[in-house]
Parts: structure tokens; sequence; C-alpha cells
């Protein structure tokens, strides 16, 4: 890619557009990685920004509705910057989060703000707040390295911008760069209290399902106001929730059945209504059940840390970061390779010029060859059921080139502390395995060279432990 990229640069020096973007994406190899959550109107962008960074920063306010893509990035001290102009904003860090006074940038036109917050989340990672779909997505495929595409449900016309985002050389080449997150599951079978199983359920369902499994390396559910709620739950909030606990329960049930009545009148906890909306807007009606019924019978939830940490674990939160972790942290050179890559493609096929057909042809030998977007082919075409083995090795193909993580022992299903020796015969032994299947007369073309990807990341394995 590196080489590809400053041949390019060579080929079109006398065009500063195309040198411009190529630069700019070798420059991006030496900063974090970025994802973007994407998604349709209200569905839940910028409460999933708040749970992953754990304060309330977004959404900042936009007068006149105007598209802004709101760029998080780690730092020491809360700064916000409005581009093109580059225009710094005041910032103020408040009890709720963050408040960028906008009025600075007038009549400046605005594309991006960049807003710097001190987060350990942020540290490997810039996270992207973006404009509604479909709106934004030819912004988003063109500035992200991964995706978090939110989804109510994962049915129907939600999946349409996915399918469309597999355009291109390179996407149909390395076509896995999302996580599918359903980011409503609170609301799952009318809010019941076990709606989040539900909903966990639901997306177990859908990534063995061959279309949606083709089209993401994950399916989540997650419960954003609860996990919100239990990033940044107060003392305040743990108090009104207690008091809410402390009431007979079928004194109070009738009251949590919808917003109307919680905020009603006659209510039967010492509660007012100020701290009642507050909890409304902190964890919705679904969060307020849900702690009230942990906190009564819950065990190791009777104080605020501990409700805090059963409501992250409940709503999805964790098992998301780990997704991300193994799904995009892990492979972050490969994704910012990807995105270069892309880049260079819409340079080749938008300025044609001679030498361009050549750069092209050497674009797409990278990616038919580079191992890293054969594993990412591989993985789609095994989630998407469009190459089989038997239950058995098809599981243990998918976890060797990577889907559960690229650390050795991931990639191996085994303990992060076995001793080098075992992880060793392990990878041999895997290897040996797969080798039998590239050579086995009974099994297709198609899957005989999915089983010498395998192969290669088996040596990949040995290699590592090796070095």
């Amino acid at each position: 890619m590196w080489r590809l990229m400053h041949e390019a640069l060579d080929l079109y020096h006398d065009s500063p557009p195309a040198t411009d973007q190529l630069r700019h994406h070798l420059s991006r190899f030496d900063e974090p990685l970025r994802i973007a959550i994407a998604g349709p109107w209200q569905a839940g962008k910028s409460t999933l920004v708040n749970a992953i960074v754990g304060d309330e920063v977004a959404p900042i306010e936009v007068p006149d509705a105007e598209q802004v893509f709101t760029w998080y990035q780690d730092g020491a001290e809360p700064r916000a910057t409005a581009y093109p102009a580059g225009i710094e904003l005041p910032v103020a860090r408040t009890a709720n989060g963050l408040r960028v006074d906008i009025r600075r940038w007038r009549p400046a036109p605005v594309n991006d703000l960049v807003v710097t917050w001190p987060s350990r989340a942020l540290r490997n990672a810039t996270i992207v707040d973006t404009p509604a779909l479909p709106d934004s997505g030819d912004k988003v495929l063109r500035d992200a390295d991964a995706v978090l595409y939110l989804t109510r449900d994962g049915r129907g016309t939600d999946l349409e911008w996915l399918e469309s985002a597999q355009d291109g050389t390179v996407a149909r080449a390395a076509p896995v760069n999302v996580i599918l997150v359903l980011s409503r599951a609170d609301e799952i079978g009318g809010g019941r209290i076990d709606a989040l199983l539900a909903a966990k359920q639901l997306a177990r369902k859908h990534h063995r399902d061959h279309h949606v499994g083709s089209l993401c390396l994950a399916v989540v559910a997650l419960g954003g106001l609860v996990a919100l709620a239990g990033r940044v739950l107060s003392d305040r909030d743990f108090s009104a929730l207690s008091t809410l606990a402390r009431t007979p329960r079928p004194e109070l049930e009738p009251y949590l059945l919808t917003t109307d009545r919680f905020v009603g009148e006659d209510f039967p906890a010492l509660v007012d209504v100020e701290t009642r909306e507050d909890l409304l807007d902190r964890l919705g009606i679904f969060g307020v059940r849900l702690s009230t019924t942990l906190i009564r019978t819950g065990t190791g939830t009777d104080t605020r840390a501990g409700l805090a940490a059963e409501l992250v674990r409940r709503s999805g939160l964790s098992e998301l970061r780990e997704a991300v972790g193994r799904c995009f942290v892990d492979r972050a050179d490969a994704l910012k390779a990807r995105s270069a890559l892309t880049a260079l493609e819409s340079v080749l096929r938008t300025e044609p010029r001679p030498g361009s057909e050549k750069l092209l042809a050497d674009l797409e030998h990278t990616l038919t060859n580079a191992h890293d977007f054969r594993e990412l082919r591989l993985v789609a075409a095994l989630q998407g059921q469009r190459i089989k083995f038997g239950a058995e090795l098809e599981a243990e193909a998918r976890r060797l080139v990577g889907e559960g993580g690229t650390a050795p022992t991931a990639r191996l299903g085994v303990e992060r502390r076995t001793n080098p020796g075992q992880l060793w015969e392990l990878a041999s032994e895997a290897l040996a395995r797969w080798q039998e299947q590239t050579e086995d007369p009974l099994l297709s073309l198609e899957q005989r060279r999915a089983a010498s990807v395998v192969v290669r990341s088996c040596e990949g394995i040995l290699h590592a432990l090796s070095s």
C-alpha cells in the first residue's frame, strides 16, 4: 500500500486535489483508527457516543439543522475546532459534560467539528458522530476506517445502506469493516423487563443469517440509554431510584407502564416531578423499571457503583467494546490500509491518465494477495455461508482467521496465560489439519482455497510465536 500510494503521488504530482487526498491518507497511519457511528434518524448515535466516552459530550447543538460531522479525539484538555475555517470555539466542561459556544463560527461554513476530550476510550480510536443516513453515507465511507451501524432491528431498509457500501473494487475485496448494532434493544418485546435478553437472542439470530453475516463482522444488541446511565449514574439518580425501589411494588408498578403516568400527579413515592423527569431523560422508562427491580431484588446493586456496573453489563456495552477491540482495534493497520486503497481507487478512476491503469492493476493484485484482506474476505464468506465446512471445522476456521481476535491465543481459542510451548503445539496441529484440507480431493476448489487462507493464518501464528 505504501509503495502504491507513493507511485500515485509521483503520477499525480501536478494535481493538487489528488495529491492532497493521497497525502492525507498516508498521514492517517500515524493517527488513531477512525470509527464512525452511523445510522438513520433517532437511531441513538449520540447516546452511544456518550456511553463510549463516559461523559455527555454529544450531541452538539447545530443551528439550522446543518449536516455537521463531530469528531471526538483524546486530549489533555477539552477543545473544539470548527472546520474548514479552523475556528477555535469556546468550550465549557460542566457537571453534565460538554458545552460548546457554536456562535463563534458564524458566518463561516462548517462541515466538521473536532472535539478534544480527555478519555481513555478515545486513545485507540477517534469516534465520529455522523448526521443521519442516507444523506451522510458518502462521507462516512470516505472518511471512516470502520463503522458502527445502528439500527432498530436489522430488518428491511435498514440494510440497504450496508449493501450499497459494497460497491467498488476495494469494498468487494475487503468487504467487512462494519459492526451492526441493534441500538434500541430495550424497546424489543414491548419493553418488557427481559427485553435486553430478547435483543441479544435476536442479535445472535441475525449473525447466523447468511445475508446479514456477509455485511458485517458482528451483531451486538445494545440498550443505549441503559448503557449511558451505567456510565454516568450520579448519587442523586441512585438515591431517587432507591426511593422508588422501597415503594411497595403493587403501588409503584402501574406508574412504570408509561412516561405520562411516571411524571403525573398522585405519585406513590416521595420523588418530585423534576427528579422523575431527569430519570426519564437519563434512563428511559425501561431503564427506570430495570433499575428499581435490580435494587429491590439484586445482589451487589445496593450501591451506586454496584448498580452502575450491572446496568453496563446488562446493556450490551461490554460486548460492544469487546467486538470493537477484536474486529476494529486489533485490525487497525489493515482497516487504515483499506481506507487508503479506497482513496487511491477513487483518484485513479476519477482522473485517469497514462500510467493509472497499471496502478489500478497493481492495486487489485495487492487486494487479492494481501493476507489481511484474504482473512476478512473469508470471514465474510463463512458468515454469509458462501463457503461451508463441517460445523466443527468451520468454527475453527473462523477462529483461526481472526474472527474472534488476532492474538495467537484468540486464534487458537485458549486462555491468554497458556504457555508458548502449548501454543506452538496447538498451532502446529492446526496447520497440519488445514494442510490436509487443501489437498482433499472431495472438497471443491473454493473450499481448498479457503483452507489455504487458514493455512497461511496458522503459519502466521507460528511466526508470531517464534519471533
